[in-house]
């Protein structure tokens, strides 16, 4: 699946308000879908590049000889999962940023279909 189907189908995930596609050596957003004017994506996006840099860096420094998978933030009113994309099958530094309603949203679910995502996702 290419990026727009991939955010495309992100954005049908219950509870969910935007997604982006982000490369965290540049912290640049790929491609965003929703938001809105209060969810700037862009900037989500560039300021949890250093979230997956820092953890990555800690990894490093306790040599852990593993991967991430995906992180979560849990707000009072939002779930924020960052999903990284398997660097050993597509040997880049892309993650998968979405923002859900904690309303609306099946975290379990969410993080499944997210996974579904990502592993059908061709960059």
């Amino acid at each position: 699946m290419n990026i727009d189907m991939a955010l495309k189908e992100a954005m049908s995930i219950a509870g969910a308000v935007g997604v982006a596609l982000v490369d965290y050596e540049s912290g640049m957003s790929l491609g965003t879908s929703g938001g809105g004017d209060w969810l700037n994506l862009d900037l989500a996006a560039a300021g949890n590049t250093e979230v997956v840099r820092s953890k990555l860096r800690v990894m490093s420094t306790l040599a852990l000889n593993d991967n991430i998978e995906d992180i979560l933030i849990t707000l009072r009113r939002q779930y924020h999962l960052i999903r990284l994309i398997d660097t050993v099958k597509s040997k880049n530094s892309l993650f998968l940023y979405l923002v859900l309603e904690r309303d609306l949203a099946n975290l379990a679910l969410a993080r499944h279909q997210l996974k579904r995502i990502e592993v059908e996702l061709q960059v």
